[in-house]
Formats: C-alpha cells, structure tokens, sequence
C-alpha cells in the first residue's frame, strides 16, 4: 500500500494523467504498388449475402507527445495499442518535479513487427463445387457460380506468442500495407452468394467449377521488450529492457474475394 501511495504521488507531482479511450486515426499510408489480381478472382462484395463487417484497421496517428515518446526509446516502437496509451497520457511539467527521479514500469509488450515476406496463395480453402453433366447434351450447356453453403473461413498465427491479438494486428497492418488487400482473419461467405459469370460446358463433358478463397501469407519477426517511463526532472523518456525477436507467421484471408477454378472432364470427380 505504502508503494502505491508513492507511486501516485510521484505521478501527481509531474502533471501524469491516464485518460479515456480516445486516440486520432488515419489511414494506411499508400507507399508501395498495388498488387495485381489474377483475372480469376473477382470481388463478391456486393454479391455475398452475409454482410462482413469491414476490416480497414487505421493506422494510429501518434501525438506530439506519444512521438517524442517513441523517438525516445532505444528500441522501434509501432504497437497501435501501445501508441494510445501514449496518447491518452498527459505529461505537465511541475516546479515541483525538479530534482525528482522515478522509473515506471508499463509492462512487457511486442513493440514491433518486421515483415519479411509477403505472398498470395489464391486458393488458399476450397469452399464450393458448382458442376453440370452434360454427356447426354447435344448443345453446350453453361455453368456459373452459386454458393451451395455458408463458409467461415478462418486463419491465424503460425504459432503461439504472448499478446496474439496485438501482433496480429500488426502483421495485418504491414500485410495490408503490402497487398493493397481487403484482410480479415475471419471471412464468411454466405449461402446463396452468386455472380453472372458463365462458363461453358461442352457436349459430352462434366463441367466443374470450383471456388476458393484466397489468403495472404505473412512473414517476419516480431520484437518484444519491458517498457519503462523513466522520469528525471522535467525531462521522460522511454527505456526498453530485456529484449527479445520472435519469428512469426500468419495466414489472413482475403475478405469478400474468391478465386474460381473451372475444368470439364469426361468422367465424374
């Protein structure tokens, strides 16, 4: 009890203040060229009759104060999470604060993310069959895609790492960044969904058409550390401790897209 005490009144002598959830947002920066999608993937968006949520997740503007905060640290920090902690902080310097020493612990956090490789598997999971027999025809019969049930597709972290849903956050940053792609680790595509596209089935044949959904294939480390406000005199500056890279990757699916895959075939698949 006696810590707490001096450690609030420590933070009261420097004008310290922990505010509400309120941060400014902006958009991803648009700094790399737009990936090119393949002529059998088309966007279902207006089609998909189950609403998905949208996924654009803002970058995190950092204040005046939350910037002199990470140019500070002797370790990059790009943790949105973190960032509004930074921006719902408020620092007043305080004749009193002369002379004062205090080094504050925030906690253990993945600061960072580095991607390394980016990629697209546009048939990342199989989510519908379309097929029309056409053996006994005498006229070329058409096929087009009709979505026979809802799909939920999920992807995730490669494997296990502290604070999951922060880093996933960031690999969906950069990887947004990257592909100029819609990204959600979680998609549905509902029954019913259909598009006028047509596809043509000879005679004699079994036309198939096949729908994936594509997914994005993240790589990189991510970079963790003890994060410490460290105040002396009117001056605060952040301090990482026990630093540590992770390898990490991730799949995170395209949302509202599907990749189609059509072939005829003389007998039953």
């Amino acid at each position: 009890m006696r810590i707490l005490q001096l450690l609030l009144v420590t933070l009261m002598s420097f004008g310290i203040t922990w505010s509400g959830v309120h941060a400014e947002e902006t958009k991803v920066k648009d700094n790399e060229k737009k990936l090119e999608i393949p002529n059998s993937v088309l966007d279902i968006s207006k089609d998909n009759t189950y609403p998905n949520p949208s996924q654009d997740v803002p970058y995190l503007q950092p204040s005046e104060l939350s910037q002199e905060l990470i140019d500070s640290s002797n370790v990059k920090i790009e943790n949105p999470k973190l960032i509004k902690i930074f921006n719902e902080s408020n620092i007043s310097p305080s004749p009193v604060a002369i002379g004062y020493r205090a080094t504050i612990y925030l906690g253990q956090w993945p600061l960072s993310y580095e991607s390394s490789e980016t990629s697209v598997n546009w048939e990342y999971q199989k989510i519908n069959t379309n097929y029309t027999d056409n053996r006994g025809g005498k006229m070329p019969q058409q096929i087009h895609y009709r979505q026979e049930a809802q799909k939920n597709i999920k992807g995730g972290l490669t494997s296990k790492v502290e604070n999951a849903e922060d880093v996933k956050e960031m690999m969906m940053l950069k990887a947004m960044d990257k592909t100029k792609l819609p990204l959600s680790f979680q998609t549905i595509v509902g029954a019913g969904t259909k598009k006028d596209q047509v596809y043509n089935v000879p005679v004699k044949k079994l036309g198939y058409l096949y729908a994936y959904t594509p997914a994005v294939s993240e790589k990189g480390k991510v970079t963790y550390g003890e994060v410490y406000l460290v105040l002396k005199g009117k001056n605060v500056k952040i301090v990482v401790k026990n630093v540590t890279s992770q390898g990490i990757g991730a799949w995170i699916p395209v949302q509202d897209h599907v990749s189609f895959l059509y072939t005829a075939s003389d007998r039953p698949r």
